[in-house]
């Protein structure tokens, strides 16, 4: 059995690698990095998920790092290709950026192609080793994101590609560090929906038109709502969910950290109402700007104040967080929070 563990960029071809992917193979674990370090730290994600697949089910799987989208450096090429060894996955880049060129040289299993996108060289990849989609039926669509990608403006479906590539970047109601496989499987549901107009007359106008239904459809529960509404309920079912790995605490306090997951005032106080034994809900930003909601069982201004030289109301207010040191890993994020909400603490 194959089991595929696929890294790829946050962008719209980076996720139309994985949109193809998730079709062709049956067993896969995706995640995704921008440019720099949070490369080399997604990919020891990979290398210990991979140790603990093989410690549960035994060499039996044969493992595969896909990359795609994605330039190494040598010095990221070297450790990984020895990590690989020492672990028996075997490795395949497909990638289109001309930085990774000395790589590209170097290693055998490093494909790079400087003339067409990562999901092209990606269907390409996947028709020749594994037979994906004999009917082109996908075809359309890869050359949508190809189009818009690499900029071919004369291209007949650049203005198509044009759409979908504003509507991945606009697609923050989720938020992939802390929740990244559902952030995903919103993403990749869009380029879904958007393969099924891609042949309509006006295609790009219609496209545009649907996102908002779009995006509905895939918040959408029992019952319908508006947009924000849905989405607040569907991310509070996700902290609510996950709440042990999001507490942090003040003075006794329990509370639930989000990170950039923004909409404080419904998703706070959606968060408050759904978690009774909670007594705040924060989110932080990149910046270290953070949003506090309360639903009077703490005086989150006195808190805001205390923490961020900040204020507001009893039950909603904010700050910043002095000295804020950002990561792309949720763990990190929340424990620099706690030592820090602790630190204030302790000189009070």
């Amino acid at each position: 059995m194959q089991h595929v563990y696929h890294l790829s960029h946050i962008d719209l071809d980076g996720y139309g690698c994985q949109y193809l992917s998730q079709q062709c193979f049956d067993t896969i674990d995706c995640y995704n990095a921008n440019y720099g370090p949070e490369v080399p730290a997604r990919l020891g994600e990979i290398v210990k998920k991979i140790e603990q697949d093989k410690f549960i089910h035994g060499d039996d799987i044969e493992s595969l790092i896909l990359i795609t989208d994605l330039n190494l450096t040598t010095k990221e090429g070297n450790w990984i290709e020895k990590e690989a060894v020492r672990i028996g996955a075997k490795l395949q880049l497909l990638d289109h950026h001309a930085t990774g060129a000395s790589a590209a040289e170097r290693f055998a299993w490093y494909k790079l192609d400087t003339t067409r996108c990562a999901t092209l060289i990606t269907y390409d990849w996947l028709q020749m080793h594994y037979g994906f989609d004999k009917e082109n039926n996908l075809a359309r669509i890869v050359k949508a994101i190809n189009a818009i990608d690499i900029w071919v403006s004369d291209d007949e479906l650049f203005e198509y590609g044009k759409v979908m590539l504003g509507m991945t970047s606009g697609a923050r109601e989720i938020g992939r560090i802390l929740f990244p496989a559902q952030d995903r499987a919103f993403k990749l549901s869009m380029i879904d929906a958007a393969k099924d107009l891609v042949d309509e007359e006006d295609a790009p106008i219609k496209l545009d038109d649907a996102l908002h239904q779009t995006k509905k459809a895939f918040f959408k529960q029992e019952k319908n709502d508006t947009k924000d509404n849905l989405v607040a309920t569907y991310v509070t079912n996700l902290l609510t969910q996950d709440k042990q790995r999001l507490t942090i605490t003040y003075k006794g306090h329990k509370g639930i950290l989000g990170y950039n997951v923004g909409n404080a005032s419904i998703i706070g106080n959606a968060s408050m109402v759904a978690n009774e034994d909670y007594a705040f809900y924060m989110d932080v930003n990149f910046r270290g700007n953070f949003s506090l909601r309360s639903n009077n069982k703490l005086d989150v201004s006195a808190m805001a104040a205390h923490i961020g030289n900040g204020g507001g109301h009893v039950n909603a207010s904010g700050g910043k967080i002095e000295g804020y040191k950002d990561s792309f890993v949720y763990a990190d994020v929340r424990k620099f929070i706690q030592e820090y909400i602790d630190q204030k603490c302790k000189e009070a």
